[in-house]
């Protein structure tokens, strides 16, 4: 053998390696590449629920002060809510 079929040889086992090692990590190892995108998605789509009950925690906390300080407030959450009737009076409700 000569030395650059030598040289060849050691170039190419360096080659081999690399592609196997990131055969490893993209396919192969528990926390591969597939498995990060993925969770990182859950991530992502927490985060959103997460903005989106903040959000709903703010309207219902300015609909708690409205309902606890104004009757008219409280009387018209009854009645849309809980069909909730003064005595002189009866409610339909159509489905």
């Amino acid at each position: 053998m000569d030395l650059k079929k030598i040289k060849e040889i050691k170039g190419l086992k360096y080659w081999v390696a690399t592609a196997v090692f990131v055969l490893v990590i993209l396919f192969i190892d528990p926390n591969n590449l597939l498995v990060t995108m993925k969770l990182g998605r859950q991530v992502s789509q927490l985060h959103n629920e997460e903005r989106e009950l903040a959000e709903a925690i703010v309207e219902d906390s300015i609909n708690n002060a409205a309902l606890k300080n104004n009757r008219d407030a409280l009387e018209h959450y009854g009645r849309e809510n809980y069909y909730m009737k003064r005595a002189n009076e009866d409610i339909f409700v159509i489905k």
